[in-house]
């Protein structure tokens, strides 16, 4: 887990995300053959197929790098930022958290608000919106306008912590599903298939990692690696829950981005039952991942999307199951390693 508490505890919103690209081009380079990052800043490594060159299976993986935030949008004369979301931010979570913006230095601050000894019956009753959300850095106005600028990145702080059978942190939207494609290269020895290991950037402003990254791969099959929802919660029925952590990685059917390739699901599943591999099918009625941007690259390509069950997603605690996280880097890994195999056109 010291790998995935230093990849979730690594600052990168969307469009900054330098310091977990840094991490994850050094984790690559422990198995890919070659590495490179692209204009738009995604990390693309290859791990070279055994196969016969020419007839090579182009097998790419995604699992995007960059988590949600906030840009700062206003400094004003008493120090106080306003700031714009990126990615989907539920307000009701930003209260009194902590946060670091990063502009010439990196700036611990607060979210804070007004209290509620001071709030009228008609304030109490508002809900919560981004546009009133403000962050106070603990420093005199002069100073902060010296060293705060308009665009610099603010992410949340939260340090990794392991309770019960749980990892709880930030952002495991989606750096567990980048700590499953690192440890599933390192488990796959003799692939015959090419496979393409992207950490891809944007993922939460549109996919926008994955469409270049995959374009400029042109792969024929494509596995996205993220969270999903894990609703297991008091007063949600049965039929809302999506997955439950704990009951294994998740393959999934359907999400607002993409319809799985039915024969690719099929093989994952066959795989688990083989390999006794703890698996629940998904079905997510909003959201999406990396696979709906490679499904629709160039020709097609066949998709399917290996989710980790999350609770509390897009907060500062998400949680996810260790024993689900590993069911899916052994179902992965078992993929890759027959990857060549199949056929897989509709």
């Amino acid at each position: 887990m010291k790998l995935l508490k230093e990849l979730c505890e690594a600052r990168g919103v969307s469009s900054r995300e330098e310091a977990i690209r840094a991490i994850v081009v050094r984790e690559l380079k422990k198995t890919c053959t070659t590495i490179k990052s692209d204009l738009l800043g995604n990390v693309i490594g290859l791990k070279k197929g055994k196969g016969p060159a020419g007839k090579r299976r182009r097998v790419m993986v995604s699992a995007h790098i960059d988590e949600i935030g906030f840009i700062v949008s206003h400094v004003d004369e008493n120090g106080f930022l306003r700031v714009d979301p990126v990615g989907g931010i539920n307000p009701k979570t930003t209260l009194a958290q902590r946060v670091w913006v990063c502009g010439k230095k990196n700036l611990r601050g607060i979210i804070g608000s007004k209290p509620p000894h001071i709030m009228s019956d008609e304030e109490r009753k508002q809900p919560i919106k981004i546009d009133s959300i403000f962050i106070d850095l603990g420093l005199p106005g002069k100073q902060v306008q010296k060293l705060v600028e308009i665009g610099d990145p603010v992410v949340f702080e939260q340090s990794f912590a392991e309770i019960g059978d749980s990892v709880s942190c930030k952002a495991l939207d989606d750096r567990v599903g980048v700590y499953v494609m690192i440890e599933a290269l390192k488990k796959v020895k003799n692939n015959q298939a090419d496979i393409y290991a992207v950490g891809s950037v944007q993922e939460e402003v549109g996919l926008r990692g994955a469409i270049t990254s995959a374009f400029g791969v042109d792969p024929e099959v494509g596995i996205a690696l993220d969270v999903t929802l894990a609703c297991d919660l008091p007063g949600v029925g049965k039929h809302q829950q999506i997955t439950v952590l704990g009951e294994g990685t998740a393959i999934k059917v359907k999400d607002s981005s993409s319809l799985s390739n039915p024969k690719l699901v099929k093989k994952l599943r066959a795989i688990a039952k083989k390999k006794k591999i703890k698996y629940q099918l998904e079905i997510l009625p909003r959201g999406g991942t990396d696979a709906g941007a490679m499904q629709r690259t160039r020709g097609g390509v066949a998709v399917c999307t290996i989710s980790v069950p999350t609770r509390y997603v897009h907060s500062v605690v998400e949680m996810a199951h260790k024993e689900d996280i590993q069911a899916s880097i052994d179902l992965l890994a078992e993929f890759l390693s027959s990857a060549h195999e199949g056929d897989f056109k509709l």
